[in-house]
């Protein structure tokens, strides 16, 4: 919620603290150096000659390309291994485990993309005929039925891209039933607790509201007699953004007094499904009195995320808010499936629409495939394992880290830097784990905890894999506890050793220079 005050240097350390092996080619045995295409390639060749054009007619209108733009030309041979080398120092969830804590980085099935490929859902076009995207329609419709069963609501908008773009469908409902009740002037507050995913508050303001922060208390939860200290006066109270399981791993215990406050109060309780991983099939969240909820289909269900591809955002509704649900929305009359696209008739209280089409049919194919595959009792199972690995987890590393709060977790541990020595960061535990072989944790988030490390494992992985984890980042943090002063320059064996983050990110070097014309500026 605001700003980490916490310093933290990224520059490397000691430069005397290098590598014992050093080759003349610069690279780490299968692990190839790579330069920039601009300096491997060549802005004088080309990777294929063709000879000039004869005859025909300049059909440019003039603006004939007259000098080089200055891209390098490689061989075949050369952009092949370029691309390759590079995707070689990539981490991925194919790889090794992915410890990021709050994203959620599990196995995405084979199956799920197998599916995901079959014609007529990888082909379709969002401007077709309704009458020739029946199965598309009606898959929309299977997947919502499930969204709107395991939560517990009783609708669902589907058109929401990713999990920030579901907060803004959420909150726009939320404005529409104010603006509905004739309200929205007047009710202008919105309570956000301090652990919350740094989307909601900036939702909340993008949607035209003020954010009023909740303080934490000493278990990582929401601090009921601050709550209730700002609900005294709730004339201006639009609703509260609670994400549970909060981003502290931890389940809100009074999640259901909350609920009764906020509407008490005459606001909406919006919660953020982001960690719904966690809870599929054991809790359903319109039981605890939530009026809107996305749902990652990106976290939650598989579908591959960050780099692998896009998100998806469902946000489910209560009955309280269903009729403000953007268009388009499917609805089914005797068999024949359709898309109601207009704010007039059925979609007339809709608060808009959030897209051009309907949402990411690819995600919606490989969520509904993963449903399906697992049934009901296999994603509870899914579920189930993501707090028993977490828990396994913190139960190892505690011997050594320190557990931001006592007792169990839900899906995701969280650890402070409290047993660190005097001068090592988590910054640097981060780097020293680079050389392991692992990607690092989530670092410094939540910011209510200092030096955080959050690590999710999923449920995906092994007791075995847990524990190879486990002993790595032990014998790192056993490291920190001790003062050692290598892992200030750590990683040593990255591609690249330890950058000044922080330069980096105020003094971006976004064009190609050639070396003669730095030297020259």
């Amino acid at each position: 919620m605001s700003m980490n005050s916490q310093g933290r240097p990224t520059s490397p350390s000691a430069p005397s603290a290098q590598p014992a092996i050093k080759t003349v080619s610069g690279s780490r045995g299968l692990q190839q150096r790579e330069d920039l295409i601009f300096e491997t390639g060549s802005t004088t060749k080309t990777g294929v000659d063709l000879p000039a054009p004869k005859g025909g007619m300049d059909r440019l209108g003039g603006v004939t390309r007259k000098k080089s733009v200055g891209l390098p030309g490689l061989s075949e041979p050369e952009a092949v291994r370029h691309y390759v080398r590079l995707s070689q120092q990539n981490y991925a969830i194919d790889l090794g485990l992915f410890p990021l804590g709050s994203c959620t980085m599990k196995h995405n099935p084979r199956l799920n993309e197998k599916v995901a490929r079959m014609p007529g859902f990888a082909d379709i076009h969002p401007l077709q005929p309704q009458s020739t995207v029946q199965g598309a329609l009606e898959l929309i419709d299977e997947l919502a039925t499930w969204l709107k069963t395991l939560t517990g609501m009783p609708a669902v908008a589907m058109s929401p891209k990713a999990g920030a773009h579901g907060e803004f469908c959420g909150m726009m409902a939320i404005r529409g039933a104010l603006i509905a009740r004739g309200e929205i002037a007047t009710r202008t507050r919105v309570l956000v607790p301090a652990s919350a995913h740094g989307t909601n508050p900036a939702t909340a303001v993008q949607c035209g509201f003020k954010v009023d922060e909740i303080k934490a208390d000493a278990r990582g939860r929401v601090e009921m007699d601050d709550l209730k200290s700002k609900l005294e006066d709730s004339h201006d109270i639009a609703g509260i953004m609670l994400t549970n399981p909060n981003t502290c791993g931890l389940f809100e215990t009074d999640i259901r007094e909350i609920a009764d406050l906020i509407h008490e109060a005459g606001g909406y309780f919006y919660c953020d499904g982001a960690n719904f991983n966690a809870i599929v099939g054991r809790v359903r969240p319109g039981d605890l009195g939530v009026d809107a909820m996305h749902i990652n289909l990106h976290k939650t269900f598989s579908t591959p995320h960050g780099g692998g591809g896009p998100g998806a955002g469902p946000t489910v509704l209560s009955e309280a808010l269903a009729d403000f649900a953007p268009v388009p929305f499917v609805v089914e009359e005797d068999g024949v499936f359709h898309l109601v696209e207009q704010r007039s008739g059925e979609g007339s209280d809709a608060f808009g629409r959030l897209c051009a089409f309907h949402g990411q049919m690819g995600m919606f194919t490989r969520a509904l495939a993963y449903m399906l595959s697992h049934g009901a009792d296999g994603l509870k199972q899914a579920a189930e394992d993501a707090v028993l690995n977490a828990n396994y987890l913190q139960s190892r590393l505690k011997t050594v880290m320190t557990p931001a709060f006592d007792g169990y977790c839900m899906h995701e541990a969280l650890f402070s830097d409290a047993f660190t020595a005097e001068g090592i960061e988590t910054l640097d535990i981060a780097k020293a784990m680079i050389d392991e072989g692992y990607h690092p944790m989530t670092m410094y988030f939540p910011l209510v905890v200092h030096g955080a490390m959050l690590i999710e494992p999923t449920e995906t992985e092994s007791k075995a894999e847990l524990d190879r984890f486990c002993e790595s980042l032990l014998s790192i943090a056993e490291k920190a506890r001790a003062g050692d002063q290598s892992l200030k320059s750590a990683p040593y064996l990255a591609p690249k050793r330890r950058l000044d983050e922080t330069q980096a990110a105020r003094k971006p070097e976004l064009r190609w220079s050639e070396p003669d014309k730095i030297a020259a500026e």
